[in-house]
């Protein structure tokens, strides 16, 4: 378990991110289309998981939109955000925001992803989505970086997780 703030309040994730060298966990999510997404859909590519309460506020908004600028002209890296939105919000906010290059991916199936990630909140006003996380992933599916953002209304450390990759 893993202790964040909400504007200074502490509040609780179900665990810990992945360890830095450990396999990453497998993952089912669900894209703009309504496809299963799972970790294998990106192999052999370096990913980096913006991990987002919601696209519905303002920080989750401008992470996402600082990945799809530095997205642009690489191919090398897939860019994913994922949320507990619905692919219909997450895809309209896209569209809506000109972000044509992260690949948004929801939890509405299941919350297994963010219990294997360690970022499942278990209490509190947000208990049930996740907390803020970036996690880098290497081609070979190795975890190469993570940061779990210590107060929720916090934007990531951008340069580090650009670094990782």
């Amino acid at each position: 378990m893993a202790t964040i703030t909400l504007k200074g309040t502490e509040i609780h994730t179900n665990g810990e991110l992945p360890a830095v060298g450990s396999q990453a966990p497998d993952f089912h999510l669900v894209d703009g289309d309504l496809g299963d997404k799972r970790l294998a859909d990106y192999a052999g590519r370096k990913k980096l998981l913006n991990i987002v309460p919601s696209l519905d506020t303002p920080v989750c908004a401008t992470s996402t939109k600082k990945f799809n600028d530095f997205a642009a002209g690489r191919d090398d890296v897939v860019m994913l955000v994922i949320a507990a939105d619905l692919p219909f919000a997450m895809t309209r906010f896209c569209s809506g925001e000109g972000v044509d290059k992260v690949i948004p991916l929801s939890m509405m199936r299941s919350r297994n992803f963010a219990k294997d990630y360690g970022v499942l909140i278990e209490d509190g006003p947000l208990a049930g989505i996740t907390a803020r996380a970036v996690v880098v992933i290497d081609e070979n599916d190795k975890v190469v970086y993570t940061e779990l953002v210590p107060e929720i209304v916090q934007e990531p450390d951008y340069d580090k997780a650009l670094a990782a990759i």
